[in-house]
């Protein structure tokens, strides 16, 4: 990995130095899943299984995964795995559930009350990605959620192993999480099985997910047809971005990066640090370090879009993050909290020498599926909320129609909406004679 130096670079090379590897793919990605969408909206079960075939590498006859199929995967797992997973979905649970959304009512005026009730997403549709590796843990960051919202109905698509059937351990946290409704199917045709709905697939009201660009793709393209589902925001390939002093430990620097580079050939990583020696130590680590990893080939490709840069000092370090607003930042700092507050952009933050991101991934009890592509500029990652709807109630009295009335009178009046106006004033003129 080759070590930049931020003030030597112009506004282009910077630019050029934090642009996302995705990026090169974007009209190849939109046009391949525009079809495949467009194949499973027209043929259904049929398009999927020839999809599942083609891309996949997979024979599946029947789509569905049954409860008791489920029940038996997960009974013959590893039982230390099967405990890990209850483990990690206890720890999610516990923090998610701390947070959850509460309803409210207020009166604003006397006689007018304003309530906020919440509600769960009839039926929300999980993809948990399966390609270059199972994943688990976010069958449990998307299933546990859902669960505390109260969905009624939880679809989980998944894609197949090569001899058709869907990994244990996903079926293991599925079943952690209650959920019923699973299909092996996945990739963008997943995405487009749970937004428009087969014979087999029910369509969805919303989706949610990390995957690869083709599924991010797949849930932006989905999400803007006319009466498309929703979606939970852009989860896309996986980055982090490092800010580390002259302190930081190398070794675990380089272990940081290595985590998230071998989770897909187009995930990208970054270290910023003031301390050129230090970044000279992570690149040498990181080339030692790759050599013993089983996917070596997927980090090195990764690695070919991320950076080492060495900033002027660590303010800068900061400001370039929060303009990069990077999926999980991990602040490898001396006194780290206290650079907190200086943070307004990033997914998730991790912070000191022993807080890895592995830990967010899978069992700290924060959710793993977060913002990236920079879309941490305006958003967070998946809570219970992102599965409920709020919607406000109100009731007013005669006594409180008159005492907020003439203010909705007046404000109609300006915009020229008199069928707006009137439906106060008739009320009123009605309402004179029982004050």
């Amino acid at each position: 990995m080759n070590v930049l130096t931020w003030d030597d670079l112009d506004d282009t090379q910077r630019a050029e130095a934090l642009r996302r590897g995705t990026a090169a793919a974007g009209p190849e990605v939109t046009a391949g899943v525009t079809d495949i969408l467009a194949q499973v909206r027209e043929r259904g079960d049929d398009a999927l299984r020839e999809l599942t075939a083609r891309l996949d590498g997979a024979t599946v006859a029947d789509l569905r995964v049954t409860p008791q199929e489920r029940d038996t995967a997960a009974a013959a797992l590893d039982a230390d795995l099967r405990a890990a997973i209850t483990e990690a979905a206890g720890r999610v649970r516990t923090f998610h559930e701390a947070g959850m959304q509460q309803g409210y009512a207020v009166e604003t005026a006397p006689g007018v009350v304003c309530e906020r009730v919440v509600r769960p997403i009839r039926r929300v549709g999980l993809y948990v990605p399966a390609g270059s590796a199972p994943l688990p843990s976010t069958a449990l960051m998307l299933g546990v959620p859902a669960q505390l919202a109260g969905c009624p109905e939880v679809v989980l698509c998944t894609p197949p192993r090569p001899d058709g059937t869907a990994d244990p351990a996903v079926l293991a946290a599925a079943a952690e999480c209650g959920i019923e409704q699973i299909y092996l199917v996945g990739g963008a045709q997943a995405i487009a099985a749970m937004a428009y709905g087969t014979e087999t697939v029910p369509a969805c009201d919303k989706l949610f997910g990390p995957g690869n660009a083709w599924v991010t793709e797949a849930k932006r393209q989905v999400s803007t047809a006319e009466g498309g589902p929703g979606i939970d925001l852009p989860a896309g390939p996986s980055e982090v971005l490092v800010i580390a002093d002259a302190g930081a430990d190398a070794e675990f620097v380089a272990a940081d990066l290595l985590s998230q580079a071998e989770h897909g050939p187009d995930s990208q990583v970054v270290l910023l640090t003031d301390s050129r020696p230090l970044a000279e130590a992570v690149a040498t680590q990181v080339e030692e370090q790759v050599e013993s990893l089983p996917r070596a080939d997927i980090a090195r490709k990764a690695l070919a879009s991320s950076r080492l840069v060495v900033t002027p000092d660590l303010a800068t370090a900061v400001e370039v993050s929060n303009d990069y607003a990077p999926e999980h930042l991990i602040l490898a700092l001396r006194d780290a909290s206290a650079w907190v507050p200086r943070i307004d952009r990033a997914g998730s933050v991790f912070l000191g020498d022993h807080t890895p991101e592995t830990l967010g991934d899978y069992c700290s009890g924060t959710n793993h599926v977060l913002p990236t592509a920079g879309a941490a500029r305006f958003t967070g990652g998946v809570n219970v909320g992102a599965f409920q709807i709020a919607m406000t109630v109100q009731r007013a009295t005669p006594q409180g129609l008159a005492a907020v009335g003439p203010c909705a009178v007046t404000l109609s009046e300006a915009e020229s909406l008199h069928a707006h106006q009137r439906a106060v004033t008739r009320r009123l003129a009605r309402t004179q004679g029982e004050l």
